[in-house]
């Protein structure tokens, strides 16, 4: 992969982590201001059915964080594109659809199978 490629993949993940982050704190704030008593037991219900729903997609990206900061360090030690499983390149098609994958699309496909024979 050449320097024009990786650097297009470190801007967009470095793009991906500050919009992350920018929406955490949207949410926190959000969360923090809604202090007010809602006495009417269905409107509290509905509120706090969007907290926790809010709540479960920053989880899911917060996870997505810690890869992306993965990939990150990947690339500065140059290791990024690198296949964990078979240690060949994973492809650039895979690499622009989900910039934070370790491994290619052959080693992917065996993981899930097996993962699914395993029933996990």
């Amino acid at each position: 992969m050449n320097k024009e490629q990786l650097d297009k993949f470190r801007s967009q993940l470095l793009q991906k982590r500050d919009e992350i982050l920018a929406e955490a704190g949207k949410t926190l704030s959000e969360m923090t201001d809604q202090t007010t008593n809602i006495p009417d037991p269905n409107d509290r219900a509905t509120i706090e059915s969007g907290r926790s729903f809010e709540l479960r997609i920053r989880d899911r990206e917060r996870k997505l964080l810690a890869k992306i900061e993965q990939a990150i360090v990947r690339l500065d030690e140059g290791e990024y594109g690198i296949c964990d499983g078979c240690g060949e390149e994973i492809g650039l098609k895979r690499l622009e659809a989900r910039p934070v994958t370790t491994y290619c699309i052959d080693c992917k496909t065996l993981q899930e199978t097996k993962e699914k024979s395993q029933g996990k």
